[in-house]
This record gives structure tokens, C-alpha cells and sequence, in this order.
């Protein structure tokens, strides 16, 4: 498997294009912004689906350019698309309108699209419905954990108590590289 990453956009959102050498498909993950940069890291190939691991407008604002894929996100995340209160919690920004949802995460979920196989690990804390995605050894974290670090908790939808429950969990995975939601990645170790 391929993995691209697009840092997009003022806060620098991790943006991850997956795909399989083989296959003319791909996966985007959390299209933040720079829709164009975002296409052309797919170099042709057609998205199979997007993957939201939250609502936020940093990881959700390039979304438009995708609405004619598959559009996955919690449900209790899923009113983030709509709703700018809950997916700019008061912060500065551009607003872009959004495509809703066509599907939804649920934790321990497993899809199997564009030739990879992935399970769904709900994560709340920094939102309601954060989500992690794991395929094999690889861990997208969206903005629960960062290397040295973990997304906030102090905007709407944000628990502190449900962050550490959270990370209690992600820290059981030693060995999963992490691809955060923003910086660099790190191993769990």
C-alpha cells in the first residue's frame, strides 16, 4: 500500500492518499483544504471513498471537490458538516459548503475499499465522534493523538476524560505507525 501525505491548507491538516500500485482507486483522507494539491496527489486515479476521522472544518474543507465519492464520518460527528458552531467552534476560517455524509463509521467496523482493508476505532475526546483507522500496522489519528501529543479538548463536543480513555486504548497498539491529523508521525511504542 501507498501512502501520500498532503499537509493542506493555514493549520497544515494531514491530508493521506491511499492506494494499491496496482489499482486505479484510492482512498483520500480527511480532504482539509488545497483541493488541487489533493487531486494531483492522486495522480488520475479515482476515489473509491473519503474517509473523515472528524467533523472539523481543517480536515473537512476540501470536501466539495469529492462529492461524487462515497463520503464515510461518525454519525456523532456527522452534524459537523452542517452545522458551522460544531465544526468551527468559534475559530476563524474559511466556510466552504459541505456534502453530507453518505455513510457512517461505527467502532470495530471493517470496510474493505479501493484494495484495503480497514477497521474503525472509536476515539472520542477530541470530538464525539473522533475516529481512528487502522490497516495492518498503520494507524490514521485524525486529531486524538499527534507525536508527543493529543488534540484538544476544549471545543465543542470535546471531552477531556473520553481523551484519556481514548488514548489509554490507542497506547495497548505498540508497534502501529501513527499518521496524525497534523506534524509528523511517530510509533507507538
Amino acid at each position: 500500500m501507498e501512502i501520500v501525505t498532503v499537509p493542506v491548507g493555514a493549520l497544515e491538516t494531514n491530508c493521506y492518499v491511499l492506494y494499491q500500485k496496482e489499482r486505479q482507486d484510492a482512498l483520500v483522507i480527511d480532504p482539509g483544504e488545497d483541493a488541487g494539491r489533493i487531486l494531483d496527489a492522486l495522480g488520475g486515479r479515482k476515489v473509491a471513498a473519503v474517509l473523515l476521522t472528524h467533523g472539523h472544518f481543517d480536515h473537512t474543507g476540501a470536501l466539495y471537490a469529492f462529492a461524487d465519492a462515497p463520503i464515510y464520518i461518525h454519525q456523532m460527528d456527522s452534524v459537523m458538516l452542517e452545522d458551522d458552531f460544531y465544526s468551527f467552534g468559534g475559530m476563524p476560517g474559511e466556510r466552504t459548503q459541505r456534502p453530507k455524509a453518505t455513510g457512517f463509521l461505527s467502532e470495530g467496523q471493517k470496510l474493505s475499499l479501493a484494495g484495503i482493508d480497514l477497521t474503525v476505532l472509536h476515539t472520542p475526546g477530541h470530538t464525539r465522534g473522533s475516529v481512528c483507522l487502522r490497516t495492518g500496522d498503520e494507524l490514521f489519528t485524525g486529531d486524538t493523538l499527534f507525536k508527543g501529543d493529543y488534540g484538544r479538548t476544549d471545543l465543542p463536543g470535546g471531552s477531556e476524560e473520553q481523551m484519556r480513555a481514548s488514548l489509554r486504548r490507542l497506547f495497548t497498539l505498540s508497534g502501529c505507525r501513527v499518521y496524525p491529523g497534523h506534524g509528523p508521525g511517530d510509533v507507538i511504542k
